[in-house]
């Protein structure tokens, strides 16, 4: 799929800056990478590849998406790590109307402050990326991980 220049560095500009507000921490900023309908879950590989809708997390819209940011900053309680992601460089594989249907390979190390590092989720993302005003914006991001064997619990946004 050919892609102008201008239109990857940005792609690529969207993905990092995505990576680093929620390694910063910065949970708040996090929905301000969706268009206002979008729509974030995060899907098991098995359950992608035949099709099936389970996900372990589905939100819907910026909305739902401030949910989540609630319940991760007022309400969860757990013991605190930090989260650094590794994201390779994302790959256009088609277009759907105004839509880029681009796709990018993930990686998820958690460190919880006393212990050493581990990988925590790996996977592809999945996503639908259309202009929105000045900048690209995900209206569709589908986390796919590869394990089929989670933590107990995914409380940050992968």
């Amino acid at each position: 799929m050919n892609v102008e220049t201008g239109e990857l560095a940005e792609l690529i500009q969207l993905y990092a800056a995505y990576a680093a507000c929620i390694d910063e921490e910065r949970f708040n900023d996090w929905p301000a990478f969706f268009t206002e309908d979008c729509v974030y879950r995060l899907v098991a590989r098995e359950n992608h590849e035949a099709g099936y809708p389970l996900a372990i997390m589905s939100l819907k819209g910026v909305a739902g998406l401030r949910d989540r940011v609630y319940g991760v900053t007022s309400t969860l309680f757990h013991a605190p790590y930090y989260q650094r992601h590794v994201i390779g460089l994302p790959l256009v594989k088609g277009r759907d109307g105004g839509a880029l249907l681009v796709e990018a390979n993930y990686q998820v190390i958690r460190t919880k402050r006393d212990k050493p590092s581990d990988l925590f989720n790996v996977g592809r993302y999945v996503d639908r990326v259309v202009r929105a005003g000045a900048g690209l914006k995900f209206a569709e991001k589908l986390c796919v991980f590869d394990s089929e064997l989670i933590p107990n619990s995914i409380i940050y946004p992968i």
